[in-house]
């Protein structure tokens, strides 16, 4: 129980707080201070654009320490998932969790690139726009509604990390074991067990 892994914790922890404090910080001040200097719908486009554009590798090297942060993590306490009581619950919603943020980013990421394209004043941009031509209000609508998915969901996730902090308490961590013990023997089909001789 006293075991330390600090090194893959560290990137989990690392990557998860890049992920959650850029993507919210770009929802809310990117996106605002673009909103508030563009002028024009266009002008808006161009300059949150080009500050998710200079985000985006920060970003992917982010989620990357996380991912493997967190399979560490999962091979470490493999153990406490299969005996501890809740472990295993939390960890699969943290995964479910996860996948829905990394759907969210990819979502977002393809869709920003759509609006980049169309608000471009570049002509190699333009002829790229126009081989795949976009509802640029519709993409903007959606584009919004992604990027705010993405804090709301990896907030999720550091909720859940708190979550499995606390259930490796060594006092959680004991009456976790013996609840999980407790259940599997309550399933135990009557007469499997040792008899001994009389």
């Amino acid at each position: 129980m006293s075991e330390r892994h600090t090194f893959v914790r560290g990137l989990h922890d690392v990557g998860l707080a890049a992920w959650f404090g850029g993507s919210l910080m770009g929802a809310v001040g990117l996106n605002g201070a673009a909103r508030d200097e563009g002028g024009t719908e266009v002008a808006t486009d161009r300059i949150a654009s080009a500050g998710w554009a200079k985000w985006t590798p920060v970003n992917a090297a982010a989620i990357a320490l996380h991912l493997f942060g967190s399979g560490g993590l999962l091979a470490v306490n493999a153990h406490r998932v299969a005996t501890q009581q809740g472990v295993a619950a939390s960890t699969a919603a943290k995964t479910v969790v996860t996948g829905a943020a990394l759907a969210a980013t990819a979502y977002a990421r393809v869709l920003g690139k759509k609006v980049e394209l169309a608000s471009s004043g570049d002509p190699r941009d333009a002829e790229r726009s126009a081989e795949h031509p976009v509802d640029l209000d519709k993409a903007r609508r959606q584009l919004a509604w992604a990027q705010w998915a993405v804090p709301a969901l990896t907030g999720c996730l550091v909720v859940l990390n708190a979550l499995h902090g606390e259930q490796q308490r060594p006092a959680e961590q004991v009456s976790g074991m013996w609840g999980r013990a407790a259940s599997l023997a309550r399933h135990v089909p009557p007469g499997v067990g040792c008899h001994l001789p009389h």
